[in-house]
């Protein structure tokens, strides 16, 4: 592996042990890292036969689950790690039934990649989406074991198709197989004489889908929309709060209702958004204590149910690309059927601009656009249903990555 690629590792792991003290969740991963070791010297024996799942963070893990819950199934004799490089993935995961031991991935230096392997030795490790790591996948090459990367994507101004980025395209080499979401992906990895790809979609479509099939109830939000419309925001950003917090306070439409549920659930912002506004609003933590029936507004200051409120929404909005922050999961809301609306940066989500295309969603860049489309959504019943129903069409003729990937597999 490059020189450079291993000075860059060691310098990495210098500076983020400096930035630490200073940064909650880069010391959580700092911390996590450090111990891994000891949990999978505890959790695994030499006789044990395992598989190893990796993602980068909680997207990849929901991304990459119908799989693993497949693999969980048929290999019900193996044990299971699953590793997370992110902490955001690992806390949130970390007690999952998917998995024996779940773990942080540690640096990607040589010495890291031999001793993970040397205890772990998996029969087959699955990666997800981009998470590459070279040393790590060097090592599984060099050991003979099965790896496959599934609902890969690539971007051409990818460092694995530069005139530089050599070491890291042979990194690639070390999948027996890559399954990508859309043929652009497909003909870069030709264009680097990698063959062993099929273009098989994104397994977010069998996971979304998958949601139909569970109980997505939850009797307060009933209590709280009674029957009224509903707008949700899922995962929001301060500057897509702003919109919401401007066009409530200025409209007054008594047959609307509003659940936001910011990415950030800190205290002082989930404080602050709700001093912003100026109608009735509850927050998720204080339902309890509170008359939520005749509020317009419901904060949610939790995690793990944002999926399950899609399924009670008219109109959703999805946050992450009026800033640089990233695009968040706009399939949640789509195989419920309802219009959805995101900001205009979305260039590196593929299926924001295909659910656009579908006439399912609309993207907005300013408070006046924002308003114009929330308006017309509230207001035009048939656009509503029919631009919901684009969606929810979208997604089932999407999916089936899963039986691909499985097929593969001989499973």
């Amino acid at each position: 592996m490059s020189l450079l690629y291993n000075i860059g590792i060691h310098l990495t792991h210098f500076g983020l042990e400096c930035v630490s003290p200073f940064n909650s969740k880069i010391r959580k991963g700092n911390i996590g890292r450090s111990n891994t070791f000891d949990i999978l010297k505890n959790k695994l024996t030499k006789n044990d036969k395992t598989l190893w799942f990796h993602c980068a963070s909680l997207g990849e893990y929901e991304q990459g689950l119908p799989v693993f819950k497949a693999l969980r199934q048929h290999y019900a004799n193996h044990k299971i790690v699953l590793s997370f490089f992110s902490p955001s993935g690992y806390e949130i995961r970390k007690h999952t039934p998917i998995a024996d031991v779940v773990v942080y991935l540690p640096l990607d230096t040589k010495k890291n990649a031999k001793l993970f392997l040397d205890i772990v030795n998996p029969e087959l490790t699955v990666f997800v989406k981009y998470d590459i790591w070279p040393n790590f996948l060097k090592q599984l090459k060099e050991r003979k074991l099965r790896a496959i990367l599934i609902s890969a994507a690539f971007r051409k101004n990818q460092s694995f198709f530069k005139f530089y980025g050599k070491q890291l395209r042979e990194a690639l080499f070390a999948f027996e197989h890559i399954f990508t979401q859309n043929e652009s992906s497909k003909q870069l990895l030709e264009s680097i004489n990698y063959k062993n790809v099929t273009v098989s979609g994104d397994t977010r479509f069998d996971r979304v889908y998958s949601q139909l099939e569970q109980d997505n109830t939850l009797n307060f939000i009933s209590e709280f929309k009674q029957d009224k419309l509903c707008v949700v925001a899922g995962s929001t950003w301060p500057e897509g709060e702003d919109l919401f917090i401007n066009y409530i306070n200025s409209n007054s439409l008594n047959d609307v209702k509003f659940i936001i549920a910011p990415h950030n659930i800190k205290s002082a912002q989930i404080t602050n958004l709700k001093n912003k506004l100026n109608v009735k609003t509850v927050l998720f933590s204080e339902k309890e204590s509170v008359n939520i029936t005749d509020a317009k507004v419901f904060i949610i200051d939790t995690i793990g149910i944002l999926t399950k409120i899609y399924n009670y929404a008219d109109i959703a909005y999805v946050g992450g690309a009026l800033g640089n922050s990233g695009l968040h999961n706009t399939l949640e809301p789509a195989v419920f059927g309802v219009p959805i609306i995101i900001g205009n940066n979305h260039s590196k989500f593929p299926e924001a601009q295909a659910l656009i295309d579908n006439h399912g969603m609309f993207s907005i860049s300013n408070q006046k656009e924002f308003d114009e489309i929330l308006i017309e959504l509230i207001k035009n019943q048939s656009k509503r249903l029919e631009t919901g129903k684009n969606n929810s069409v979208y997604i089932e003729k999407n999916k089936g990555a899963v039986i691909q990937i499985l097929n593969y597999l001989r499973i």
